[in-house]
């Protein structure tokens, strides 16, 4: 009996310390009025059916609260503009962490300051002094203990790229290939970007006809995209793409096949790479394209993936593996290293987004030349997202084998192939600045510039709160269905309810029949007995 309270009592005490959050809230109320009773909901979520019932007496006002995810505690008259200022860091935070940027304490405060300064300015009747929100140590902490943001924070100084760290991870790296005897061929690196699809210079009139648009939400033109490729340079994965929409309104008008697209298509509503889809990415894409290429190169079947510590990336990838990639060995890149390291990040993914901004500027300029389309009526109403598929296809097999191997100079010297020069990066961006001109645009290489590294830039605040709204009409969604699935329709009950009564009613009459059969019988045998002399 001892043992059994102890067990009982860890098992409590273990359910004690986990927090009734809001959203758990929230879900037992989904999943009462979906006919949960009350004693079975307090023994999945371990609490007294007392606390179950107070959940459910406050329905009204937990549904009524929208906050920021991971919110335990509903306090009386908090600021809505404090709950939306905590929602978007929320937001960008992820985004920080998905890059694999440090942030500290300091760094977060100013960061709430921005946001809550933005939005009092866009509220709309805002005159005089606007509210100072101070985000004070107080505040951090409660929000830490809110949110659980404990594993993102670090304190001290803003980290920047750790050169001491790059330099040991390099001996590291080298002294691996070589005891495992790795050569270019074998060693591949993968690394995810933002791109903005539908994004011109800022100071060209289409970018800001645009933005005077109602209605117009930038980050619907957003996606993410992952690019992998070999030591060697000559062998190119097939890239990840995530996007908002599993199934956007161009797939149907052209009539597009996901399975025959030069990419793996995925889609979340924050368009991000997530654990479950880079997995399944190694799986379907990385590991059977290795696998096939160092068969038919006459390969030792080994091969090693570097990439950087970000979220979508787990530790113990290995295990996700499929047995037949077990050839596959796994290495991360050490913190605040990747400008300094990461293949992928010296100048191919900027060269990427250089070529993908040649081929929209050549496209553009190839419809109004060719037909009687102006630059504005395709802009709006023939620049689709199947558009763009094609031209990150041309763009990924514009980056020359060259470009790819010479990325690996700073981590891995020896395996650059010598030449006697490099193509001069230049000449793209004149292209695009000349195709600009020829159609009319304002545009020059600087701008040129600044639209390759806008899109890898933090979020705005106006973007964070795009982003935050669609990520809470996805949820939305997914409750409708949910709800939609649990509470069978008025129709369905009455037809359940007959069926029911049907098969009573078959029920009934088969055990009379059946009872009549075996008296029937019991009597013919007696009779026959009779008959006999025997009874």
């Amino acid at each position: 009996m001892g043992p059994k309270k102890t067990a009982a009592a860890a098992e409590a005490g273990e359910r004690k310390k986990e927090k009734v959050t809001l959203e758990m809230k929230k879900e037992i109320i989904r999943k009462h009025d979906g006919g949960m009773r009350v004693t079975d909901l307090a023994r999945e979520y371990g609490r007294n059916p007392s606390t179950i019932g107070t959940i459910l007496k406050m329905r009204e006002k937990i549904l009524a609260t929208d906050a920021a995810k991971g919110v335990t505690r509903i306090l009386k008259n908090r600021p809505a503009v404090l709950e939306e200022v905590e929602k978007l860091l929320l937001i960008w935070l992820e985004e920080k962490q998905r890059a694999g940027d440090t942030v500290t304490e300091a760094v977060i405060c100013e960061k709430a300051k921005a946001l809550h300064a933005d939005l009092i300015r866009e509220q709309p009747g805002t005159s005089g002094e606007p509210e100072v929100f101070k985000a004070s140590r107080g505040w951090f902490d409660r929000f830490k203990a809110r949110s659980g943001i404990h594993s993102v924070v670090r304190h001290g100084e803003a980290a920047s790229s750790d050169v001491p760290a790059a330099e040991d991870f390099a001996l590291e790296f080298l002294e691996a290939v070589k005891t495992e005897g790795y050569v270019p061929q074998q060693v591949f690196n993968c690394d995810e970007t933002g791109l903005f699809w539908k994004r011109m210079p800022k100071r060209t009139f289409l970018t800001q006809e645009e933005a005077k648009l109602p209605g117009h939400k930038p980050m619907k033109d957003r996606l993410t995209l992952l690019f992998c490729a070999n030591a060697s340079g000559d062998l190119k994965i097939k890239p990840l793409l995530v996007y908002h929409s599993e199934n956007p309104r161009a797939f149907k008008k052209h009539k597009v096949d996901k399975e025959r697209l030069s990419v793996m298509w995925r889609s979340n509503s924050k368009a991000w790479v997530t654990r479950v889809l880079f997995v399944d990415w190694v799986n379907l894409a990385f590991g059977p394209a290795v696998k096939q290429y160092l068969l038919d190169n006459d390969l030792p079947l080994k091969a090693l993936l570097l990439m950087d510590n970000a979220p979508a990336h787990p530790k113990g990838l290995e295990v996700d593996l499929l047995e037949e990639f077990s050839f596959i060995n796994i290495m991360f890149l050490p913190p605040n290293t990747m400008p300094l390291l990461q293949p992928m990040d010296q100048q191919v993914i900027a060269n990427f987004k250089k070529l993908y901004t040649k081929e929209l500027f050549r496209r553009c300029f190839e419809v109004t030349d060719c037909t009687t389309i102006t630059l504005r009526e395709f802009w709006k109403d023939h620049f689709d997202i199947v558009t763009c598929l094609k031209m990150i296809t041309t763009a990924w097999n514009g980056i020359s084998q060259r470009n790819l191997n010479c990325a690996w100079r700073s981590l891995w010297p020896d395996c650059v192939a010598p030449s006697d020069s490099d193509a001069p990066e230049s000449t793209v961006v004149q292209d695009i600045v000349a195709l600009g001109r020829t159609m009319g645009l304002e545009v020059t290489e600087e701008d040129v510039c600044e639209l390759v590294e806008e899109h890898d830039h933090e979020l705005t605040t106006q973007e964070l709160v795009e982003l935050q709204a669609e990520v809470a009409q996805e949820q939305a969604s997914l409750e409708e269905e949910e709800a939609t699935e649990e509470r069978p329709s008025s129709k369905e009950l009455r037809d359940i309810c007959q069926k029911w009564k049907e098969v009573q009613a078959l029920q009934s009459s088969t055990t009379l029949t059946s009872t009549w059969h075996m008296t029937k019988r019991t009597l013919l045998i007696r009779r026959s007995c009779c008959l006999s002399g025997s009874c």
